[in-house]
Parts: structure tokens; C-alpha cells; sequence
């Protein structure tokens, strides 16, 4: 498995997304960045960043965060919607059609392979100018 890099600072490819692809109303249980791959805990309602090392709850991605936010601070999450984010394994982009994964080793992260907590993929890479689609459907 190799961890996919953000190329560019994640950004939905529709100036307005559609309101049924985002959920608001959210709090940061942690430090999260633009593009992370999150989750919202059962036991807060907090959003947190997802990982692949372990088939639990925190392998149930919601979909991505567009923006960074601090413990504590609002946040919203994207699904269903393309993003530019300009994937690059090793330096090379993302082939168009790849799917990504969450990633077993770094929180929020996507990866080329599958992980524990994520045999399906959160996301595919729709062509090469880096945009991927967001699906966010592994919930466990």
C-alpha cells in the first residue's frame, strides 16, 4: 500500500455543492485539515479523521472535510461530490478510474490499496487533472 498525497488544497469542483452532499452543524473533536478523510463519532457527535488500520467506527468515512478546522471549532463534511485534489503516489498522479482507500497508517488519508478498515474505497479519481469523487460510504 503507498499513501496518496494531496497535490493541491482539496476543493469542491461546484461553486455552490448541492446541500444534500454536506453535512453541517458539526464540531471538531480533533485537528482536522482541508481534504481529511473523517467520521462522526457515536460517543460525541464530533468529527474526527477516519483510518483503515482497524475495521471499527473509525473506519467509517462519512466523506471529506473541505475546510481545516481546530478541536472544538465548526466543520463540515462533503460526500457524493468531486473534489480537485491533484492525487500523487510517490510524485506520479493517480491514473484516472483508480480507486483510493482509506489509509491504514496516516489519519484522514487516502491510499492506493486496500486497508483493514476499508476494502471498497471512499473514493475514485475521475481524470487527470486530479479530480476525485467523493463517495464516503464506508460506514461500519
Amino acid at each position: 500500500m503507498a499513501e496518496v498525497t494531496k497535490g493541491s488544497v482539496p476543493t469542491p469542483s461546484t461553486l455552490v455543492p448541492p446541500a444534500n452532499c454536506i453535512v453541517g452543524g458539526l464540531l471538531a473533536g480533533e485537528v482536522i485539515a482541508a481534504g481529511d478523510m473523517v467520521y462522526v463519532k457515536g460517543a460525541d457527535g464530533k468529527v474526527y479523521k477516519t483510518t483503515g488500520a482497524a475495521a471499527n467506527e473509525a473506519a467509517g468515512s462519512w466523506g471529506m472535510s473541505p475546510e481545516a478546522a481546530s478541536a472544538g471549532e465548526a466543520v463540515s463534511i462533503y460526500h457524493h461530490m468531486s473534489f480537485g485534489y491533484k492525487p500523487n503516489v510517490a510524485g506520479t498522479p493517480s491514473a484516472a478510474n483508480a480507486i483510493l482507500y482509506l489509509s491504514g497508517t496516516v489519519a484522514g488519508g487516502l491510499a492506493n490499496s486496500a486497508s483493514t478498515g476499508d476494502a471498497v474505497g471512499v473514493a475514485r479519481v475521475i481524470d487527470t487533472d486530479g479530480r476525485i469523487y467523493v463517495y464516503g460510504s464506508v460506514l461500519k
